[in-house]
């Protein structure tokens, strides 16, 4: 999570931006745009407005639009959203917005003005909104979805733990799976930040590859810093996530029983747990007597982490990859966390400190890494491998132009070959776009 004062220029975020305090009178209404029409015009549909600084999707967020504005191309961000308190100034970066409506025409007249070359979704549920209609006014656009991670396996997954039993590939039949799926299928190319969810995608949903993309966190391997505190200048343990995340939430709670078991072999630690919009319900679990601290909003998210020894973070459920463990790494500080909270993060590569999946087991890990030196640093060691095998910014930037310009330049052939989402799209499938036009007739 990137906060306010951060200075490191880590996932391609240049400069901190303050918070836009505009507000908006009419259903759209635009920043100046950039004038240059001879570029390629992109337009961003979010789901949210990006937060590099309260979590890890808004930071990979805003390295997709650096991304594309590194190439000259012109590129506006719009989103039927609130605006939030921490929300970036896209004016900062070159990037205009707009603010769209749901279920609503209005979107239609927005998009045949701005005719856009390259159209991407935050998230599929934008996609079912506004894919209909970006195919009828904009056909020849190409259409991305940026899954962030797959809300289908994470509420698979929270659903299983829930019911307290072990999550399996049958828990994915799902109504959102049927929904995400549909929607990877109706775009042209889908960007999957985990290994393991293309491997789920090919194995599970039979999805042809070339539909999907995997683009993990840009990491800028130029910019990591060169000596971080030593074993003997950090203290203590800490983890770091949004509060409305519901894994994140779920850890905090988890911690509630493995901290007795770590506090026991080590009484003078402290836990500091930050977050953003951290809800009554977590603020009252601070406990200075246990050690145990709810510190909230971090206004330096890479100084408290390498104020730390060790980073714990026990997820239980969830997808993606995880932006505290990789700012950990980028902060040399090691982490304990589980099987889900490094999946799909390192490959076959040695982890930054450990993974463990039961509590007595995890508090171990945790107690001999503060302890031990020697294990201290060749957790370093491995994260440092770990960054620069997996998350060079540079290359995996490259890597996902060339992806987009060459499915440009055959885009016709490309659609011909996904016969399943061209079927998809065929007008006895659009419940989409029959429930949106549905609401805006009630609404009239």
């Amino acid at each position: 999570m990137k906060t306010k004062t951060d200075k490191i220029t880590i996932f391609d975020v240049a400069r901190e931006a303050q918070v836009s305090k505009s507000t908006v009178s009419s259903v759209f209404t635009h920043s100046d745009k950039i004038s240059d029409k001879s570029k390629a015009k992109v337009l961003v549909i979010g789901y949210v407005w990006p937060e590099p600084n309260s979590s890890a999707a808004g930071t990979h967020m805003m390295s997709l639009l650096n991304a594309f504005r590194a190439q000259t191309w012109q590129v506006e961000f719009a989103s039927p959203a609130h605006k939030t308190e921490h929300m970036v100034n896209l004016d900062d970066y070159g990037i205009s917005s707009a603010t769209i409506a749901l279920n609503c025409a209005s979107f239609d007249e927005y998009i045949i003005n701005y005719a856009p070359d390259i159209v991407m979704f935050d998230r599929f549920m934008m996609e079912e909104q506004f894919g209909w209609r970006v195919d009828k006014h904009c056909p020849s656009a190409l259409k991305i979805l940026d899954t962030e991670d797959l809300q289908c396996l994470r509420n698979a997954r929270h659903e299983a733990h829930k019911g307290n039993r072990a999550f399996n590939h049958s828990d994915l039949h799902s109504d959102i799976a049927k929904r995400e799926v549909a929607a990877i299928l109706r775009c042209d190319l889908s960007l999957i930040i985990s290994s393991f969810e293309m491997q789920l995608l090919a194995d599970v949903f039979k999805v042809d590859s070339n539909l999907l993309h995997h683009l993990p966190f840009m990491v800028d391997l130029a910019a990591l810093p060169v000596q971080t505190k030593s074993f003997e200048q950090r203290q203590h343990f800490m983890t770091i996530g949004n509060f409305r995340h519901a894994p994140n939430w779920d850890a905090v709670l988890y911690l509630q029983q493995i901290w007795p078991l770590i506090r026991k072999q080590l009484p003078q630690a402290e836990l500091h747990i930050y977050g953003s919009y951290p809800p009554p319900k977590a603020t009252a679990l601070n406990n200075p007597k246990t050690g145990f601290f709810i510190k909230g909003w971090a206004d330096n998210a890479y100084k408290v982490m390498e104020d730390a020894r060790v980073c714990l973070s026990p997820l239980r459920f969830g997808a993606g990859i995880k932006g505290k463990l990789l700012e950990a790494m980028i902060m040399q500080t090691p982490s304990v966390t589980t099987s889900i909270g490094s999946e799909g993060m390192h490959e076959d590569l040695p982890w930054s400190g450990m993974v463990e999946n039961e509590p007595l087991q995890f508090a171990d890990a945790a107690v001999a890494l503060y302890q031990n030196k020697s294990l201290f640093t060749q957790a370093q060691t491995a994260g440092n491998t770990i960054l620069k095998t997996h998350y060079d910014k540079q290359l995996l930037s490259n890597n996902l132009i060339i992806k987009i310009q060459s499915i440009k330049e055959q885009l016709q052939a490309h659609r011909e070959a996904n016969f399943t989402g061209q079927m998809l799209k065929h007008h006895t499938m659009r419940s989409t776009q029959y429930m949106a036009q549905w609401i805006e007739a009630k609404n009239r």
